[in-house]
């Protein structure tokens, strides 16, 4: 069953005045990580996630979208210990389609050995990065991470519902590999000294890659 993909990343002493510069280099690492180089859209919430949001900006995809420098200070403009700021950036992964026929304008297919009838696409996806004050939501950084980044799904990482053939593996490897190297890069991009990649039922993703690829074997 699909899980939701979070990470967490933790910094010592951090005051809120330097949560926009972790912010920037977070979101700066995407574009060499199968990501995009502007931020899609933010959003900042007041107090908890049931408030309604206070700001609210949505650029667009590619070159529509903002510089992750100028969406960070255009949101934390409204800087207080009790708002969480979210920003959305695009994050291209391999997945399984079924059916025949090209892939979408801008797109990329692989259809190597699928079959007529199936493909691996590059599918866009937009990202979540947020960044939290210390009285969020009665201070959910402490578990969720000063910064938290929701990826979706994890199905692309694990593609359960597909056979694990040399094909179906290739793509799979090339997203394990793709989440590796970004969680890496922002951990040591932004100096976070503590990072946890976790999903929204517990499961540990390494756990069930492992027994995925031993089904497969």
């Amino acid at each position: 069953m699909a899980d939701t993909l979070y990470l967490s990343l933790w910094y010592p002493n951090l005051r809120l005045a330097g949560l926009a510069d972790k912010l920037m280099a977070v979101l700066g690492e995407f574009a060499a990580h199968g990501g995009e180089a502007r931020v899609y859209a933010a959003t900042v919430w007041p107090v908890s996630w049931s408030e309604a949001p206070v700001f609210q900006r949505v650029w667009g995809r590619g070159e529509r979208g903002a510089e992750p420098v100028q969406a960070v200070e255009e949101a934390l403009e409204l800087l207080h210990d009790d708002y969480a700021y979210e920003f959305q950036i695009g994050w291209s992964l391999w997945e399984h389609e079924a059916g025949s026929g090209l892939p979408p304008h801008g797109q990329e297919s692989d259809r190597e050995a699928t079959g007529f009838d199936s493909r691996w696409v590059r599918e866009p996806r937009l990202v979540r990065v947020t960044g939290y004050g210390p009285l969020f939501d009665d201070g959910a950084y402490e578990q969720d991470g000063h910064i938290r980044v929701d990826f979706g799904s994890d199905a692309p990482f694990l593609e359960e519902g597909v056979e694990l053939d040399s094909v179906a593996a290739r793509h799979v490897e090339e997203n394990v590999r793709q989440l590796v190297e970004l969680t890496g890069a922002v951990e040591k991009g932004s100096g976070a000294t503590a990072r946890l990649l976790w999903s929204e039922l517990g499961e540990s993703l390494a756990q069930r890659l492992a027994a995925r690829l031993g089904v497969g074997n």
